[in-house]
């Protein structure tokens, strides 16, 4: 199973998540895929996440996340000791986020969230102070982030497995570049992560 979870006000319809889907199915793997829409409470992010991995009742699991939903992936990657691929990963939302309280527009199909201050207390809650076993993880980083700071991404996973790409942007646009690698990663588990690159 690959559990993909989306950034901040983002959804499934996300130009990396439909990347992903749609890879998935060139290759004839369309069932491991799983994309929900999170929900505004990061604690019942959580509990979605865990609760989708035990209905699918299978021992192998990935997880992907995306700007916030690496915080998420992080945590969960600790809790259970699945493997995680990081897009670009928010590392202290708590303080990013503490910008946007109140309603929200969502980036996709329209509507809104209400970010409130228990929000924040909850994804405190949930911070890993530094990751465990390096090798569970597969980091993405663009120095071109506008959103977050690489270089807190760097220093909060040393030691992971490393694509550091030059440039770019928080959305990773060239993320089509990169769907293999984090297939390899998926698939090799704690294993066999890819071997680091510079991407120019």
């Amino acid at each position: 199973m690959i559990l993909y979870l989306h950034g901040f006000r983002s959804s499934p319809n996300s130009f990396k998540a439909r990347l992903m889907a749609a890879r998935l199915a060139e290759l004839g793997r369309g069932d491991e895929w799983c994309c929900p829409t999170l929900p505004v409470s990061p604690v019942e992010t959580i509990a979605l996440a865990e609760s989708l991995v035990a209905k699918a009742a299978t021992k192998r699991v990935t997880v992907i996340g995306s700007s916030l939903g690496g915080y998420f992936a992080t945590h969960l990657a600790e809790k259970h000791g699945w493997p995680a691929v990081l897009l670009n990963p928010a590392v202290v939302p708590q303080r990013d986020l503490s910008a946007y309280l109140g309603e929200q527009p969502l980036w996709h199909g329209g509507g809104s969230i209400v970010v409130e201050a228990h929000h924040l207390d909850e994804l405190r809650a949930l911070g890993v102070a530094s990751i465990t076993r390096p090798e569970r993880y597969y980091l993405l980083a663009a120095t071109g982030d506008e959103v977050l700071d690489y270089r807190e991404m760097l220093a909060h996973y040393p030691g992971a497995q490393t694509t550091l790409i030059e440039g770019s942007d928080h959305a990773i646009s060239e993320f089509a570049d990169y769907i293999d690698d984090v297939l390899a990663f998926c698939d090799a588990g704690h294993a066999k992560p890819p071997a680091p690159r510079e991407a120019a």
